[in-house]
């Protein structure tokens, strides 16, 4: 199955979750945070939203860094991606 985002919408893979912290603890799944990091798979088109013109900054391929609870989660072919607003991209990672 294919995702194709519409007008300002952004199809992101987030990146892995830690499993242990810097010292060493083994995290269970409950105490794991969401990853803010992900790299961009599907970009839409752009175009007209809520009356204003949006143009698409973002590439497929980028690294992004998103809002911690921003987008809607979804499960396609076994991979868990999130779609989010354009707008709810705080930064490209370079």
């Amino acid at each position: 199955m294919t995702i194709k985002p519409l007008a300002d919408r952004v199809v992101l893979k987030l990146a892995d979750v830690e499993e242990k912290t810097v010292s060493g603890l083994i995290l269970t799944a409950a105490s794991q945070e969401k990853p803010q990091v992900a790299e961009v798979v599907a970009v839409g088109p752009g175009g007209l939203v809520d009356g204003k013109e949006v143009v698409m900054t973002v590439k497929v391929g980028d690294k992004v860094i998103t809002s911690k609870y921003s987008g809607t989660e979804v499960k396609a072919d076994g991979v868990e991606y999130t779609i989010v607003r354009q707008s709810d991209i705080l930064a490209i990672v370079e």
